[in-house]
């Protein structure tokens, strides 16, 4: 049986800080009412020419460097951003030639910020059919550049940053107790197209327009939709809910984060939390967490650790992996 295990993760976050207090000179908003409606105190931004591809190059070499992985061995990498680059190639192809890969297969998946669970789940299925041996797996963001900063309701939430994590083939007897990725599972419902989306595209303004959100409607979608996707993903993988040692959502509000972790019978002190220095980062906020709390130490080898995101679509999804 091959499985995938998790041998490396890394994270990459822009010098520059933006505060509460530094939005409030510009906006009608403050620090209370953004934490209040949030948990968030700050956002990182990415400097004036730092892309997408710089951020997620910089996840990636520090994943490579606490794996001991030359990236000549990456046969596979994916890269999940809704801010590319440039429409076309896929940004993933940049930064493996960045890398110096030398071969391999790169693209880009776009499921805003469920894009992270997707791009991990297509990587597993790409190692357990034997197509993949090493695949490297990047979230990042630049969501600075689609932000209207004059619309309060949005461009508090959002930050730039990414994210990566290396997976690898390996052989074993049962997959019982086995370190890796346990279950994945993906779904989307375009009838809610409309929750959040950027008001530009290629086909319909030819600008890269703004982000736009409905956000009572998306906060009602999101516990339900999360709480579900974890428990789905819980079952595939034959495991409950009490042998959780750490949940690792979508870090978009720290509110949803909480009624997501209370629906789901796990104790608040079980959950990885980011987004009060992150923000929202879409796709790069799951691997930019666990860079994190694998860093401080919390999260160890043999730990069950449940990942949950949900983004614009809706699309959303959940992982349960063994650390």
């Amino acid at each position: 049986m091959i499985f995938s295990r998790i041998v490396g993760c890394g994270g990459y976050l822009p010098k520059k800080i933006l505060t509460n207090n530094d939005l409030s000179q510009n906006l009608d908003t403050s620090h209370d009412w953004i934490v209040g409606r949030s948990g968030i105190h700050q956002r990182h931004i990415a400097a004036d020419g730092e892309l997408t591809s710089d951020l997620g190059l910089a996840a990636a070499k520090e994943a490579l460097q606490n794996s001991g992985i030359s990236p000549k061995e990456i046969d596979l990498l994916i890269l999940a951003t809704s801010t590319p680059d440039n429409t076309f190639p896929a940004t993933a192809t940049k930064i493996q030639s960045k890398l110096g890969m030398g071969s391999g297969l790169a693209f880009d998946v776009q499921a805003v910020c469920a894009g992270f669970i997707c791009a991990l789940s297509v990587a597993n299925n790409f190692i357990r059919s034997g197509q993949s041996k090493t695949a490297l797996i990047i979230g990042a963001e630049t969501y600075s550049r689609i932000l209207d900063w004059n619309d309060r309701s949005t461009c508090v939430l959002f930050g730039d940053g990414a994210g990566a994590l290396i997976l690898r083939s390996e052989e074993v007897i049962s997959d019982k107790n086995e370190l890796g990725i346990l279950s994945t599972c993906m779904h989307s419902d375009g009838d809610f197209y409309n929750a959040l989306y950027v008001d530009g595209g290629v086909s319909t303004t030819q600008t890269a327009g703004y982000l736009r959100m409905q956000g009572k409607e998306v906060f009602k979608h999101a516990v339900e939709k999360l709480t579900a996707a974890a428990n789905e993903a819980l079952g595939i993988a034959s495991m409950g809910i009490e042998q959780v040692d750490w949940l690792v959502p979508h870090q978009a509000n720290r509110r949803i984060m909480d009624a997501t972790s209370k629906k789901l019978g796990l104790d608040i002190n079980k959950l990885i939390v980011t987004v009060d220095k992150h923000a929202n980062t879409s796709s790069a906020s799951i691997p930019l967490a666990l860079s994190v709390a694998v860093g401080d130490g919390r999260i160890c080898s043999g730990d069950l650790v449940v990942l949950e995101a949900i983004g614009g679509g809706l699309v959303w999804g959940a992982g349960v992996v063994r650390w």
